[in-house]
């Protein structure tokens, strides 16, 4: 600054020098503009330093704060800078890493590779990073240069983003590149939606979503009062109709389909705890099976244009009873397809967060500062997130012609033991231990998502398609009659469903 004010009062000088000088003729310039020019030049300089003043005290970047790297794209980084660079924040940014850009800045901020940011073996205490990037891929290499403290940013808005603790759901979260929202968009759009089970986890996700893309009526379809009601309150961008029915009660049900005529119906009402199905045997196969039976009849009976059904991993090679009934509802939905209705189902395995799924279990054992129970050292399991496995279940049934079961890229499996270490990590209790209980009835050690490998590909990496399995239509109905109606229903699912291998872990 001093240094522009000392070129200002030289140049001055020089001007009236030269004035001067050249008095006998035409003047450079009216001698009156050199002492107004000078004036001006000082004010805005001094102007200059004193809005810089004020914007650093007004807006200013905490030195005292924890030395902070950003790792996001440069709009993002952005916005993540906007919320910490500020007098009250406890962060002070260091570096933007973004592997795409390099040799740049974001207001000030040099931006790195994450190579070249390790190379220069900067001292670091906080990650910044954006929820869309996968952080289990970069998790452990920030932990490798000493920066154990990760934070993630979402919920980018007008005043900067929100800056919240990493979770395991974080570290286990996929984001599917191939996402086609256009798909799913033509997929929804001013079309009538009847979602069962609308109220549960994966329900509720489907009708937030059929809100986000557009659907003209939502019809949401669920035995709980409280589920429906939490669930109708929420959604309030486009018309809802709340229906207190069991998928059941197939008399009921047919009032419903006749009266508001859905276009697409997404079936998502089940029981899937499967120490619970183990213990209420009769009741899963008839909510499951007969259940899904029914919705599959009254969408053919009144011409909807196509039935969406959830179905699970523990379908494939069934150890218990659940996924027996599942599989069984695999086949009904396959074997009862071309009939006017184009039905499909899509397999995929947990989903984080999910009632009944093992990291509320554990959260609510850490919080209660109880050990972790685990069932077996050696349980995987796969996981995605519930906002991820719905958007894809969507898209499967946007691309689906009819008699698919489309099965959903889950990644890696998980062993739960490792889960539950992480999450005694992130909570800062290392005294809590981890301690194995043994396989709980119907469980086994690891699920899978395909019978065989004869499946086919979609334009989806994150879609594949299981090889159709044929049973006749009339012999399943027949079948599923004398399952009801037996005092030995295991042995009748094992006829069904031959790869049946009951685990009852007594």
């Amino acid at each position: 600054m001093t240094t522009l004010v000392y070129v200002t009062v030289f140049s001055t000088v020089f001007l009236l020098l030269v004035s001067y000088l050249l008095r006998t003729t035409e003047y450079i310039v009216p001698r009156s503009i050199i002492p107004i020019e000078f004036f001006i030049s000082l004010f805005m300089i001094l102007a200059l330093r004193v809005s810089k003043r004020l914007y650093l005290q007004s807006y200013k970047v905490n030195v005292d704060g924890k030395s902070t790297i950003v790792i996001a794209d440069l709009d993002k980084a952005n916005d993540i800078l906007r919320t910490i660079n500020n007098k009250d924040s406890d962060y002070y940014p260091v570096a933007i890493i973004n592997d795409k850009n390099k040799n740049i800045k974001v207001n000030g901020i040099e931006v790195y590779t994450l190579e070249k940011f390790i190379s220069l073996d900067i001292d670091c205490d906080v990650a910044i990073v954006d929820e869309s990037i996968n952080l289990g891929s970069v998790y452990e290499e920030l932990n490798a240069i000493g920066i154990i403290n990760i934070k993630v940013a979402s919920d980018y808005g007008d005043y900067g983003a929100e800056i919240k603790d990493v979770s395991v759901e974080d570290l286990l979260a996929r984001h599917p590149k191939d996402l086609d929202k256009d798909k799913v968009k033509d997929f929804i759009k001013d079309k009538v939606v009847l979602v069962t089970g609308a109220g549960g986890s994966i329900g509720s996700e489907i009708c937030r979503q059929c809100e986000l893309f557009g659907a003209k009526i939502l019809i949401l379809l669920d035995n709980s009062e409280y589920n429906l009601y939490a669930i109708e309150e929420e959604i309030k961008l486009i018309q809802t109709i709340p229906i207190m029915q069991s998928v059941v009660n197939k008399k009921l049900i047919d009032t419903t389909f006749q009266k508001y005529k859905p276009e697409i119906v997404i079936h998502a009402a089940a029981y899937k705890h499967v120490p619970l199905v183990e213990a209420n045997i009769t009741e899963g196969i008839i909510n499951n099976i007969v259940g899904t039976k029914n919705i599959i009849d009254l969408s053919i009976k009144h011409g909807v244009e196509k039935f969406v059904m959830i179905s699970t991993d523990k379908a494939v090679r069934p150890t218990n009873v659940m996924g027996t009934t599942k599989r069984i509802c695999e086949l009904y939905a396959q074997n009862s397809n071309g009939r006017g209705t184009d039905i499909v189902a899509v397999r995929f395995g947990n989903v984080l967060g999910s009632s009944g799924s093992v990291i509320p279990k554990f959260k609510a054992q850490i919080q209660a500062g109880k050990n972790i129970t685990v069932t077996h050292p050696d349980i995987t399991r796969y996981f995605m997130l519930i906002p991820e496995a719905c958007a894809l279940v969507l898209q499967a049934g946007a691309i689906g012609s009819g008699g698919e079961i489309f099965i959903l890229d889950m990644g890696e499996p998980i062993k739960i033991v490792d889960l539950a270490q992480k999450m005694i990590e992130l909570s800062g209790k290392p005294n809590i231990q981890i301690e194995f209980s043994g396989l709980r009835p119907g469980e086994k050690l690891y699920e899978e998502l395909l019978i065989d490998d004869s499946d086919a590909s979609t334009d989806y990496e994150s879609i594949t398609v299981a090889h159709p399995t044929p049973y006749d239509i009339k012999q399943l109905n027949l079948d599923i009659e004398e399952l009801l109606a037996s005092s030995n229903q295991l042995g009748v699912l094992k006829k069904i469903v031959p790869e049946f291998n009951h685990q009852e872990n007594k």
